[in-house]
């Protein structure tokens, strides 16, 4: 990453405008390909992909916010704070509406919103000439679908679609990520330096949450992080054990700078590591290492499955139970995107990689001493002849921290 965290008129760095016209146009490519004639989003990361627009979390899962976009025309976004919308977001300030909607439910069906929104819908898809074309939606409530389906309106699955326009990053998107890895990379310094016997695996979660928002994350979704026996197998949620000496612990930082996630493990000692923690380590490295080796454009999903342990190799019953535990996803607005790579289905339903695809690329191996499990994961950017890894923590060895004569080790 070569430039700061803040926005220059003295340098090249996100250029925002370029980055909501480049969204925009790949979504209402998607529709054309799709045969849509319009999209209906209700996920919150479609909403802010078309839009350009964001609101608090709150909201996330109220069913309420939603925007719409013909595939000839500008988008619309039904937001709860319509009037503060128009203010500051001029790109789309003629198409701010109020949102209506159930809240989930929470809304009695008989004051009648949902039949409003579908009959207001309805309405666009006429002026825009595609009401007699599909109706994309991505998610929704039950009854949003038997309104609109009230109304004659054919509805159909929107979801690959704005999963196939956000497949494929732009220049601008790829900077977000990065930005995104480096505040992540500083984070895990951050609590490695703080790292001590008797700390809380909540603790440590603190104090990251602490360092991304100081430093400018927008949201932290979760940090994970499992220690000890605890994480053998993967629990994948914190809790309040206390860490001890000569155990290991994992940790995964899941934030958002401008919108755009990170999915991002890496593994540490409490002390130094035993013989069998070390050999994890450079079981669980070398796995995935082999995977990323494989990652150009012109391959495929299978040659990188194909490289992975089966499920039965690090301890788990079968592909179906180990899926989280060695798995590839694309990364952007969401944390798992296109693509999804796995044993599970990659090696009978392959798929090519192409430039400027972004994915996390995560495994797992148990210790055999029982003090822990191994969890590592980078981030990269398919390129012509391989890839770019945008995670930059150190992966080369198993990094003891927390007690006198570790290698990471504060006194104060």
């Amino acid at each position: 990453m070569r430039f700061g965290i803040g926005m220059s008129e003295w340098e090249d760095r996100i250029n925002v405008e370029r980055m909501r016209q480049y969204r925009l146009q790949r979504t209402k490519e998607q529709l054309k390909q799709k045969g849509l004639g319009a999209v209906l989003c209700y996920d919150f990361d479609n909403i802010r992909y078309i839009t350009g627009t964001t609101a608090g979390e709150w909201a996330r899962n109220k069913m309420t916010r939603y925007c719409i976009l013909t595939d000839n025309g500008d988008p619309y976004i039904y937001d709860p704070a319509a009037p503060t919308k128009r203010r500051d977001c001029p790109w789309i300030s003629d198409h701010v509406r109020p949102a209506l909607g159930s809240m989930r439910g929470a809304i009695p069906l008989e004051v009648n919103n949902i039949q409003k929104v579908a009959e207001e819908i309805k309405q666009m898809l006429i002026e825009y000439g595609v009401d007699k074309m599909p109706l994309g939606l991505d998610i929704a409530d039950i009854p949003l679908v038997q309104e609109l389906q009230k109304q004659g309106i054919e509805v159909a699955d929107g979801q690959q679609a704005m999963l196939d326009a956000r497949l494929i990053k732009s220049e601008d998107e790829i900077k977000c990520l990065e930005m995104a890895a480096t505040l992540a990379d500083g984070a895990f310094e951050t609590a490695v330096r703080n790292i001590r016997p008797g700390m809380k695996e909540n603790d440590i979660s603190a104090i990251v949450h602490d360092f991304l928002y100081r430093q400018g994350s927008d949201l932290v979704e979760c940090i994970n992080i499992a220690s000890g026996p605890r994480a053998i197998p993967h629990p994948h949620h914190p809790a309040d054990r206390m860490l001890r000496p000569n155990e290991m612990f994992y940790m995964d930082i899941m934030h958002s700078y401008m919108g755009y996630r990170t999915c991002y493990y890496r593994t540490f000692s409490v002390g130094k590591p035993s013989p069998a923690q070390e050999k994890a380590f450079e079981k669980a490295r070398k796995w995935l290492y082999d995977g990323i080796a494989q990652i150009k454009a012109g391959n495929t999903s299978a040659d990188i499955a194909k490289v992975w342990p089966k499920a039965e190799e690090f301890g788990y019953k079968d592909e179906r139970e180990a899926f989280l535990c060695q798995f590839a996803h694309g990364i952007g607005l969401s944390i798992w995107e296109k693509p999804a790579i796995s044993r599970l289905f990659s090696l009978d339903s392959p798929y090519t990689l192409e430039e400027n695809m972004v994915f996390a690329i995560e495994n797992y191996c148990p210790s055999e001493d029982g003090n822990g499990g191994v969890r590592i994961e980078e981030e990269v950017v398919v390129t012509k002849d391989g890839c770019r890894i945008i995670t930059k923590y150190p992966i080369d060895h198993l990094i003891s921290c927390g007690t006198p004569g570790s290698e990471v080790y504060m006194s104060s």
